[in-house]
């Protein structure tokens, strides 16, 4: 049972050329050689972070993933990463695949801030889902398999079309979330927003911040082939090309999801532009549910927050580090007073299991 007081902080420290986006954390994942992984909403890069003791990651290494990955568009374009995963020598990445409201600004009149909130846009790299091999703790665009040197490892991305990707056409005539994608919601007005990824073997599961329909959050479940050099397909599954697992998480959406065991565990917050409630609920047996079933997973932990920061997007399990079972959380828009440390770094928190 986990407490609802984080049992200790983690310091996480940048280079600093990325000090600005330190602010942005979006998604993390700890790995077996005690590697942080980490993603941005702004960046078109993944990051490397090194333990140094049980508090303190450091020695951060950048990864651009254009040079994994052909990118629709420049790679100053964001990918808006939301999520990791690790299954079988790879790193699983996925992109943001929503729409985006501009924001009113101060320094605007009220005129200009009316026309930007009529602004609804995308980019090319928001749809992007993408696996990297990833050996003792580096990424490579191919690689033998480690425990079969007749097995390539290749990175490759879920195939893209003239309207974001194969899984967005699949969709786009779903009866439950055809139409926020038809018309074009943006993600933080309940509209289409994928916030978290979890892998195993060749299932992909993705967890849906928005919509939530009536209370009740969505999770797809896919299965993915190649279909040529560093392209992905969708394989059928069933009658169709995914299933859709409906969770009960008290009106809120999916932040992230994160293998424990046989079950997951599922960050959720505000699909709108609230700071809370934010909570982590455990779904038993998540990766093997039938599809089309309404779930009511056990909520298990309060997240705290803030007042317009402490935005928590991002969970790992973190026994390997501390010995005991426990859970890593990281802040998108951290507290400038008490979660930015110097001029690099950042506190995450640490919940026991």
């Amino acid at each position: 049972m986990f407490s609802n007081k984080a049992i200790q902080e983690i310091l996480l420290n940048f280079n600093e050329s990325f000090k600005e986006h330190r602010e942005d954390t979006s998604a993390v994942l700890l790995t077996s050689e005690n590697h942080l992984w980490l993603g941005s909403d702004e960046t078109s890069t993944i990051e490397r972070l090194s333990i140094i003791d049980t508090s303190n990651f450091s020695q951060q290494k950048q990864y651009q993933v254009t040079n994994f990955i052909n990118l629709p568009a420049e790679s100053e374009k964001e990918i808006d990463i939301e999520g990791l995963a690790y299954s079988n020598y790879y790193l699983w990445f996925v992109g943001s695949h929503s729409y985006k409201r501009k924001k009113p600004k101060l320094d605007k009149s009220d005129i200009k801030n009316v026309e930007r909130l009529a602004t609804i846009e995308t980019e090319p790299n928001r749809y992007i889902l993408g696996r990297i091999p990833l050996v003792d703790g580096e990424l490579f665009s191919s690689c033998p398999h480690p425990q079969d040197s007749t097995q390539q490892l290749s990175a490759a991305k879920l195939e893209l079309t003239p309207t974001g990707n194969v899984l967005i056409d699949a969709l786009n005539q779903d009866p439950h979330l055809g139409a926020f994608i038809k018309a074009q919601i943006p993600g933080k007005d309940n509209g289409f927003d994928i916030e978290g990824i979890e892998v195993q073997e060749n299932r992909v599961f993705l967890g849906l911040r928005g919509p939530v329909l009536r209370g009740w959050a969505v999770m797809l479940e896919i299965e993915l082939e190649a279909a040529s050099t560093g392209v992905l397909k969708l394989a059928q599954v069933g009658e169709t090309l995914y299933k859709k697992h409906f969770l009960y998480l008290n009106g809120l959406g999916i932040r992230d999801i994160c293998r424990y065991g046989n079950d997951l565990l599922i960050l959720a917050g505000p699909t709108m532009d609230l700071d809370g409630p934010v909570q982590v609920y455990k779904l038993p047996n998540g990766f093997n549910l039938q599809e089309n079933v309404l779930h009511r997973p056990e909520v298990i932990l309060d997240i705290p927050y803030g007042n317009r920061d402490d935005h928590a997007e991002g969970i790992t399990l973190f026994e390997q580090v501390l010995g005991k079972p426990s859970l890593l959380v990281v802040y998108d828009s951290p507290s400038k007073t008490k979660r930015v440390v110097g001029d690099t770094g950042v506190l995450a928190d640490v919940f026991e299991l």
